[in-house]
């Protein structure tokens, strides 16, 4: 899993209806075509409508959310869905999140504690899920991997090039956070918390220790810059160039701690049953994915998940604190898999891959039983035609499977800042866009955040192919994926991407030319499934 710097894919319409009927007319419910006039008309948004920006309609908001309460109340209202379970692969998961209950998926052929795999998977008291990573949290990257592994190791000379610019590059962050560190430190000890705010500050007034007084001061400047929440803003930047050069980039660090080799599949069953990890801190990042999709709507307490009713999340802890391993995320999609999941929900990527071969064959597997995988871009503001990033469901340009989505990120902000500075995108990887930025959902022990990332923007599709597969069950994986691309709402205005910010036409940032959109997803469905 990617963590962020500090702060400072397609077949034709065709080919997607050819097993039912001809090709249907794409159904577009939303106009676009006043939208890229200019002047363009835009509405600030309130601090309650960025809690659900995602939720809301381009042509009647000006928001390019996902229409999901158009979806609600024009479309769904007193309908009946099947149940559908999603499998968040992920960092871990707060199974006892107050806006998460009676969503939390339960394996009612085990008997919690009792030490036996009482329904014969192989996997004892999976009861919400199974924890592949068992004890550990922190990891390399996979480039650290490869380069502990010598110079005769595939791709050694590309990942010890990576390794050498990242570990630069963090070092020259280090210094900074240092001093920044140790000045938060002592004010700490002076106003005797451990959380304190600009006021705090501006109260110290002692002159007799030069040392405070200039803590003072460089904390001032931080909560100055960062604003009220500056301290959690902060602990996220020391996290993450402490981790980078403590765990990702170390050559000297090792994070398995499941007693199996992660380069053969000679052992397959490791691991534990607890889902949250050894500290349901760190399952932030599966927590928030998680609530994306399925939070309580209308009930007053974080954001609004895409589906209401009629879904259950069943947690894979396969993602640590550094670049997963491909073992781990095959087996987890076989696992949810095989545990009934119908839609798949990857939150993750890495720039190298040592055993690709066994995720296509995971992705294979799922095709096989009609489950669809949704997959983030990644946050790297790439090209993904030109660069790659993994998993990928493509091998050498030709699509492994047909049952795979890969999304990339949007901002709340019509026009060329559209599409998230951080995304990814393609031409022929990148499938569709959907929300990505300031993202508000649950996150442990009953808190929320908003959280920024493809990471964010694939289970808000990941919500929409679940509402589709809820409503209309007998549609297959494949005919979901094509439903989803092709009724989204089509752009056309010039968007800036890439750490360059080249503008570039929308229709050649994604495969589909399209932003995910729910209601019309739905209304594409019943077509379709009528047929």
């Amino acid at each position: 899993m990617k963590s962020f710097k500090p702060l400072f894919i397609s077949a034709v319409v065709a080919l997607a209806l050819s097993s039912c009927s001809p090709a249907l007319a794409p159904i577009v419910a939303t106009n676009p075509a006043n939208i890229d006039k200019t002047p363009l008309k835009t509405t600030p948004l309130k601090e309650q409508d960025l809690k659900r920006w995602s939720d809301l309609d381009l042509v009647k908001d000006t928001v390019p959310g996902m229409s999901v309460d158009k979806a609600y109340k024009e479309f769904i209202k007193n309908k009946k869905g099947t149940k559908i379970i999603v499998g968040v692969v992920d960092s871990g998961l707060d199974i006892d999140h107050e806006d998460l209950k009676g969503k939390i998926w339960t394996n009612k052929k085990e008997i919690a504690g009792n030490n036996k795999d009482d329904d014969g998977n192989g996997y004892i008291d999976d009861i919400h899920g199974w924890n592949f990573l068992g004890e550990a949290t922190n990891e390399n990257l996979e480039l650290t991997r490869i380069v502990k592994k010598g110079s005769s190791a595939p791709n050694y000379t590309e990942a010890k090039a990576a390794l050498d610019e990242k570990k630069a590059e963090m070092m020259q962050y280090k210094p900074q956070m240092d001093m920044i560190s140790k000045a938060d430190k002592a004010v700490k000890e002076y106003l005797k918390k451990d959380v304190y705010t600009l006021d705090d500050l501006n109260k110290i007034t002692t002159t007799d220790n030069p040392s405070l007084v200039q803590s003072k001061k460089i904390m001032t400047s931080v909560a100055s810059q960062m604003g009220p929440n500056f301290q959690d803003d902060l602990k996220g930047q020391l996290d993450y160039v402490y981790g980078q050069l403590n765990y990702n980039l170390n050559v000297e660090f090792s994070g398995r701690k499941t007693g199996d080799n992660p380069d053969t599949m000679d052992m397959k069953f490791y691991g534990n049953g607890n889902v949250k990890g050894p500290d349901v801190v760190d399952a932030l990042h599966g927590t928030h994915v998680a609530g994306i999709i399925a939070q309580i709507r209308g009930n007053g307490l974080g954001g609004d998940g895409v589906v209401a009713n009629n879904v259950e999340i069943m947690a894979v802890r396969a993602v640590p604190n550094g670049d997963e391993y491909d073992k781990d995320i095959a087996l987890g999609i076989r696992y949810a898999v095989d545990n009934g999941a119908k839609v798949i929900n990857g939150s993750f990527g890495k720039d190298f891959s040592t055993h690709k071969e066994w995720v296509w064959d995971a992705i294979k597997y799922a095709e096989s039983k009609d489950v669809l995988i949704v997959f983030a871009a990644g946050n790297d503001a790439k090209n993904l035609d030109k660069e790659a990033s993994f998993p990928t469901d493509t091998n050498n340009g030709t699509s492994v499977a047909d049952n795979v989505l890969t999304i990339g990120a949007l901002n709340y902000e019509y026009g060329s800042k559209l599409v998230a500075d951080f995304s990814n995108y393609g031409q022929k990887n990148v499938d569709v866009f959907a929300p990505g930025v300031k993202i508000w959902a649950t996150i442990p022990n009953n808190k929320y955040v908003f959280e920024n990332g493809t990471s964010m923007a694939s289970p808000n599709a990941a919500g929409v192919a679940a509402l589709v597969r809820s409503y209309y069950p007998k549609l297959t994986a494949s005919q979901v994926k094509h439903i989803i691309m092709d009724s989204g709402t089509p752009i056309s205005t010039t968007v800036a991407v890439g750490e360059k910010k080249e503008n570039v036409a929308f229709p050649t940032t994604c495969v589909s030319g399209k932003i995910v959109n729910a209601y019309n997803a739905l209304l594409m469905a019943d077509q379709m499934s009528k047929k």
